[in-house]
């Protein structure tokens, strides 16, 4: 199998780290990989965070219930949406699309660098957003879509495969 498919087929949600640092060149390398990805009409509405300063990790981990792994991940990007820059704006949110396949390029980038991460969803639940709103300061048109961990891994989680033949039609929808 060459190397991209190992990637893809080893990628997992990584909850548990070891504290050790994320360089910034790493980190980098990440959100470059999130620019690789495709994006409607090439208008890139998207933005990133990096996070690595310990009192924002801190911050980000007490208000977002299922982002507690940040604290020991010690590290975080936040992927976000100018809507003014987004192909249909708010009201046609292409912008998911293309937020999501950044955000896996960035979690798949992550595994093929050797470190782990987890994405920890904010969109749409409002009081998620609302909160990352403020705690980031972000202005009003820039919508964020998720938090994710990135850390060294300890090492706990292992890839699972989730292939399963029996979701898979050809051709058109067929009810088993």
């Amino acid at each position: 199998m060459n190397n991209a498919l190992d990637v893809l087929f080893n990628r997992k949600s990584t909850r548990q780290y070891t504290g050790k640092p994320v360089s910034v060149e790493d980190l980098t390398t990440l959100i470059r990989a999130g620019m690789a990805a495709p994006c409607s009409r090439g208008q890139k509405c998207w933005y990133f965070i990096a996070v690595n300063d310990q009192a924002v990790i801190a911050k980000l981990a007490a208000g977002l219930p299922y982002a507690q792994m940040i604290l020991s991940a010690k590290h975080a990007i936040v992927v976000l949406a100018d809507l003014n820059l987004a192909h249909g704006g708010a009201e046609v949110p292409y912008w998911i699309q293309d937020l999501s396949a950044a955000a896996e390029n960035i979690l798949i980038a992550a595994e093929a660098r050797g470190l782990g991460a987890c994405w920890t969803g904010v969109h749409p639940r409002p009081e998620r957003v609302e909160f990352l709103c403020q705690a980031l300061d972000l202005p009003p048109q820039v919508m964020p879509l998720c938090v994710i961990a990135i850390g060294q891994s300890a090492g706990v989680e292992k890839a699972r495969d989730k292939f399963d033949p029996t979701r898979i039609f050809w051709n058109h929808w067929k009810q088993k």
